[in-house]
């Protein structure tokens, strides 16, 4: 056993010296077996733990000085040597620790890093490059904003749940195809190396038994739809919210357009002078492009918005890229859920009553068009960029009845500005 020396006292310890020579000093301080201060020849001072492991012996460090002070050092080394009375040698320990965390490390993935490696990986199993970018927008719109930071071995099944649940029920192809390709990224990232264990998204056995079957729930086409005689009642309380997410809502209300379009807008897409939004055809469903005339209060909208220096986004998410889609949808079931707090029904859809969704606004103005104008319904398939039969295509092929259409949007804005005449709200000749 080490002999015991006599403790030093913290001053004593501050005023040791190298007695000279090229070599390291060991000092014993005291206080617990074996415990040394070492002095280099250049004055370098760090805490030096002599202990027999087994047959071997050990020169454990046990920090610097003065990082490390005197009380310091004599816990560290009493927690050492008590785990040697057990039987743990503290440096392999140390070893095993560090060779622990550096494996760890190189597994250390993000989800947002996963993806783009696996689609890099299997670029030449996609047939054409709008399925690879259909992969691209529904992880960068669903699943990034929420796992994307996070590490791959992190990721559990209340994660990829957070990402689902919000679009299962009313977006559940989509949805579907989501949890497919969270699956695909998860189990190449499994293989690769990064992650072990049970893949969080995987549907038998797994999310089966927490989320509805596809087939039970609503089909894709049927989103949940405002009621037309609540569009004034809700387009005032949306125009009473502030930030991007409601004016980007509020837009989308305004010309019937998808969440996707909306969010992709540019300003080098958009003629305020002209009142006219012009998409181009890779950003459209169909693959065509799509002329939107814009009505005086959707004009407005766009004027008053503040424009972000260098970035060319009509409504920028607040790190500068572009708004998620559940941010829209977030806008709007807080909508639905205050209006329930203030004692009224909500904004439900009228067959379903379930709490209507963005995507639904363009059946009401469908249902708008149909029920309260003599609009032709084929106008109102071209507003919504709908592929409509061969014989309507034919006939319009030339034009896309920009100007009709105009007067068309502008009496949808109209309605759902609430703007009467005599009393009443205009009834469209």
């Amino acid at each position: 056993m080490p002999k015991v020396s006599s403790e030093l006292s913290a001053i004593d310890v501050k005023r040791l010296a190298h007695p000279g020579g090229k070599r390291n000093v060991l000092f014993s301080v005291g206080g617990v077996p074996g415990l040394h201060l070492q002095l280099t020849p250049k004055d370098g001072r760090s805490w030096v733990l002599r202990a027999k492991i087994g047959e071997l012996r050990r020169d454990i460090g046990l920090g610097g000085f003065p990082a490390v002070t005197l009380a310091q050092a004599r816990e560290k080394a009493r927690e050492a040597r008590a785990k040697i009375a057990t039987g743990i040698d503290p440096v392999e320990e140390r070893k095993d620790a560090k060779a622990a965390l550096a494996a760890a490390q190189r597994r250390g993935l993000t989800f947002a890093d996963a993806a783009d490696k696996y689609l890099a990986a299997k670029l030449d199993a996609f047939k054409n490059a709008k399925h690879r970018q259909q992969w691209e927008n529904t992880l960068a719109t669903y699943a990034k904003p929420e796992l994307g930071d996070m590490l791959v071995q992190d990721i559990a099944v209340q994660d990829v749940l957070r990402v689902l649940q919000p679009i299962w029920t009313d977006k559940t192809e989509t949805a579907s195809r989501l949890r497919g390709r969270i699956e695909a990224v998860l189990s190449w990232a499994t293989v690769a190396g990064h992650r072990t264990g049970d893949n969080p998204a995987r549907w038998a056995g797994n999310l089966k038994e927490l989320l509805p079957a596809p087939s039970k729930v609503a089909k894709e086409g049927n989103q949940p739809a405002l009621m037309i005689d609540d569009a004034p009642r809700w387009f005032k309380a949306l125009r009473g919210r502030e930030g991007f997410g409601a004016r980007a809502l509020e837009f989308l209300a305004l010309t019937a357009t998808r969440s996707q379009e909306i969010r992709g807008a540019v300003w080098d897409e958009i003629d305020l002078d002209k009142a006219l939004w012009i998409i181009s055809g890779p950003r459209m469903k169909m693959d065509r492009e799509h002329r939107v005339p814009l009505s005086g209060e959707a004009v407005a909208l766009l004027q008053a918005l503040p424009r972000m220096k260098d970035n060319p986004l009509v409504f920028p998410a607040a790190r500068g890229g572009q708004l998620s889609d559940m941010t829209l949808s977030a806008a709007m079931k807080r909508m639905h859920e205050a209006e329930v707090a203030a004692g009224g029904a909500g904004y439900v859809d009228r067959t379903s009553k379930r709490p209507a969704v963005p995507h639904g606004l363009r059946s009401t103005f469908r249902d708008w068009v149909a029920e309260r104008t003599n609009y032709p319904g084929d106008m109102a398939e071209v507003a919504l960029a709908h592929r409509i039969s061969n014989a309507v295509e034919a006939s319009y092929r030339r034009g896309d009845m920009i100007e009709k259409r105009r007067k068309m949007m502008g009496d949808w804005a109209g309605y759902l500005a609430n703007i009467r005449k005599n009393g009443e709200v205009v009834k469209l000749a």
